[in-house]
């Protein structure tokens, strides 16, 4: 990432809608967000299998893994507004399964991009499914956008729910089901 041409890129910003950026409130602005970006996008920097590492486990588990509510923030690729919510991920092992930290250790990964939900939603899964060859991997992800909030339609309310299935999930309507279960007394208790 190069930090000094979006600093330049701020400074620019301010001038042309009429902030002086030398003022006090704005003097170390492009700087900060600078440094904003670098954390917020750092998952274009992030080596996913080193990320991993070592978090794979043999294990003769054959029932649904779920890790729900997994709060995650990322930037519209369209408007560069946030958009917030949880992401619930479930798989069905195939012989492995993965420590449970890394699971929202991925969601972070992919939310810290420039994106779209939709895609967001697909990219968790397919790497899961890639990671763990499980029997299937289930993604929901649920989101209030800045984007619809803030500006164009502003209903501050509406919230985007996405889903991935694959394997299992997406062929076994009981299996998605279950999983469908689960997540849906999280969504009751967040309304």
């Amino acid at each position: 990432m190069d930090s000094d041409r979006i600093i330049e890129a701020v400074r620019t910003i301010l001038v042309s809608v009429g902030e002086d950026p030398e003022r006090e409130g704005l003097l170390h602005t492009p700087e900060r967000v600078g440094r904003m970006y670098e954390e917020l996008l750092a998952g274009y920097t992030i080596d996913a299998r080193a990320m991993i590492n070592q978090a794979l486990f043999d294990a003769d588990v054959d029932e649904m893994v779920i890790v729900r509510n997994i709060e995650f923030s990322s930037l519209c690729e369209h408007h560069l507004l946030p958009f917030v919510g949880h992401a619930h991920v479930a798989y069905l092992p195939n012989g492995k399964v993965i420590g449970l930290s890394k699971i929202p250790r991925v969601v972070d990964m992919f939310a810290r991009r420039l994106q779209i939900q939709e895609h967001m939603t697909r990219q968790i899964a397919d790497f899961l499914m890639g990671v763990l060859n499980p029997h299937g991997v289930a993604v929901v992800v649920d989101a209030r956008h800045m984007c619809a909030s803030m500006r164009g339609v502003k209903k501050s309310q509406a919230r985007m729910v996405t889903s991935a299935m694959c394997g299992a999930f997406k062929h076994d309507a009981r299996t998605r089901g279950e999983f469908m279960q689960h997540i849906d007394r999280q969504l009751a208790e967040e309304l």
